[in-house]
């Protein structure tokens, strides 16, 4: 069964709790992870010039690791600043996220459109497939593909990304529980619930539902 036939009948609001530990979360990443990422970004580029002459293929490689690490870096700002992510502002998030699978090195299709949220509902859903793509590129396996589906209706988004790579069995979902957990609070504080499903062999499908009010007009 598809993560987007879990439907419940209804979703509470995030609480102020739940409000205030996301914004402590931003502070903390601004504070802690940023720094360190700054730190490892400028030490990596020393590195780089001094393994340029020596080793160049140790140089190729610690210039692709500082670029990942900028891009870490560009990535723990958005989300400490709060800032929306310019795509996703612009055109919304099936277009959001048919751009960030162009980066991914496994193919990716987006298939649905859905209409303007809030910023909030919006960016929950988008670094939450985000993060799912991700992990689809690191574990599915090098000839997975990879499947993005939005559908909405009755005020609320159904999203699902789906792929056909190698799976997990429960044992090891157990030991992957920090990055989901991560991704199911991120959802549930936005009023919505996450649905992990996953068999060896059989790909992996990470979906859920959340409200999806209508952007203001002014917006």
């Amino acid at each position: 069964m598809s993560a987007l036939d879990s439907r419940p009948d209804s979703v509470p609001p995030p609480s102020p709790a739940a409000a205030a530990e996301r914004r402590r979360i931003e502070r903390d990443l601004h504070d802690g992870a940023q720094t360190l990422l700054v730190s490892m970004r400028l030490k990596l580029g020393l590195a780089a010039e001094r393994a340029a002459e020596l080793d160049p293929d140790l140089h190729r490689l610690l210039m692709e690791v500082g670029t990942e690490a900028q891009a870490a870096l560009d990535g723990v700002r958005t989300i400490a600043h709060g800032v929306y992510p310019p795509l996703l502002a612009t055109r919304g998030l099936a277009a959001a996220l048919a751009a960030e699978g162009d980066h991914v090195v496994l193919p990716v299709r987006v298939l649905g459109l859905v209409p303007r949220s809030t910023p909030e509902h919006e960016s929950a859903v988008y670094f939450c497939c985000l993060e799912a793509l991700q992990n689809a590129a690191k574990h599915a396996g090098r000839d997975a593909r990879v499947t993005v589906r939005l559908a909405y209706g009755a005020g609320a988004l159904a999203f699902e990304v789906v792929d056909d790579g190698a799976g997990f069995p429960a044992t090891r979902r157990r030991r992957r529980d920090g990055g989901l957990a991560h991704m199911r609070e991120r959802i549930q504080d936005d009023g919505g619930e996450l649905t992990v499903r996953s068999r060896s062999g059989h790909g992996t499908s990470v979906g859920g539902r959340v409200p999806w009010p209508a952007r203001a007009s002014s917006a």
